[in-house]
């Protein structure tokens, strides 16, 4: 064992186990560098964190994406993972394709019923975006709701 100018004794790594820790790392750069080029949100650490990648202007809303169903009995319910097993991530991943399709929106409806079987069901599903006022990089305390996609359960 060699010492250390502390006075604390350190193992020196063998041959072996230098080699696993060279290809661990090599094997992780791999996988981010991949991750990087080709990946998705949802392969988060080996795939691109893209919703903390961009940027608004100083003087650009702020958007704050969420669902909300009404159920049965006209109660509004801001609809997440916990009680509907979606993260706000995947929906605003996939906006697009809800607003081009809004119909997307009743398998929402179905989860929140599979987690959540005494509750009344969702006779309604929207996707909301809240934009924040920002003026000189600072918010100004308004705000505004963009509905981009709405699914109602047919009669």
């Amino acid at each position: 064992m060699a010492g250390t100018s502390t006075g604390v004794l350190m193992a020196e790594l063998t041959t072996t186990a230098r080699a696993t820790r060279v290809i661990a790392a090599v094997v992780g750069v791999a996988l981010l560098l991949a991750g990087t080029v080709w990946g998705q949100d949802d392969k988060f650490p080996f795939g691109p964190f893209s919703m903390y990648a961009g940027v608004n202007g100083p003087n650009e809303p702020a958007p704050d994406t969420r669902v909300e169903g009404t159920d049965s009995t006209g109660r509004v319910i801001v609809l997440a993972e916990r009680n509907a097993g979606v993260r706000r991530a995947e929906i605003e991943g996939q906006e697009g394709a809800y607003v081009d399709d809004p119909s997307r929106l009743a398998r929402i409806a179905d989860s929140y019923q599979r987690l959540n079987p005494g509750a009344p069901p969702l006779v309604k599903v929207a996707l909301i975006v809240r934009e924040h006022e920002i003026h000189n990089s600072s918010a100004t305390g308004r705000w505004w709701d963009d509905v981009r996609a709405v699914w109602d359960r047919p009669a």
